[in-house]
């Protein structure tokens, strides 16, 4: 297991987090490990690993997202955070919106405490039923990859990157969506898990 200090490093040395943002991530994990003595956020078998596991696994994200430039980028349910919120503390450019989608209210109570004074919106309900403009889109721990990409074609403007987190599943899920659409993908290696991926498809 990776200690929480080495964590911090990485997301100082290797993805250029601010101190601020790794000040308000200690926050954040505060906060979710309190609320999660109540609430189901995360796993309960998670939470002592909760920095490599949950938020380092979110902050590699930023590898494929260009914060520097207008956009946008929107969390296809956002659960208790990840990765949305931890790329919205990242992001720190005013011209760059970060929407985290969550339809549990339980969710979206704790992810709004962390929305305020942050270029973060949270959006209550089922994603499925709104149509999106995003540049990027982002997802971990939503549906399978056939459905994401379902909702990709038909709900997201086309010129998105789709930005997907997945298990050891990942070359499978490729080849079940490959039945269905047709797709240009790149497959990347998570810095947390050596059997987990990372899955970029541009739209």
């Amino acid at each position: 297991m990776i200690k929480d200090i080495q964590v911090k490093e990485i997301l100082k040395n290797q993805l250029n987090f601010s101190y601020k943002s790794i000040h308000k991530l200690e926050e954040f994990v505060e906060a979710l490990l309190d609320y999660n003595k109540q609430y189901n956020l995360i796993a309960k078998s998670t939470e002592s690993d909760v920095w490599n596991r949950h938020v380092l696994d979110s902050a590699q994200l930023v590898k494929y997202i260009d914060f520097h430039k207008p956009g946008s980028l929107a969390d296809l349910g956002s659960g208790g955070g990840f990765p949305g919120l931890v790329l919205g503390i990242y992001n720190e450019n005013l011209k760059f919106h970060v929407k985290l989608y969550e339809k549990s209210p339980v969710k979206c109570d704790f992810l709004s405490n962390f929305a305020q004074n942050e270029n973060i919106e949270i959006i209550k309900g089922d994603v499925n039923n709104y149509n999106l403009e995003n540049k990027y889109i982002v997802s971990r721990a939503f549906k399978k990859l056939p459905e994401i990409l379902r909702f990709s074609r038909e709900n997201v403007k086309k010129g998105h990157k789709l930005i997907v987190l997945k298990g050891k599943s990942a070359q499978d899920e490729i080849n079940k969506a490959l039945k269905y659409y047709k797709f240009d993908y790149k497959l990347e290696k998570s810095i947390t898990d050596k059997d987990s991926k990372i899955i970029v498809v541009n739209f």
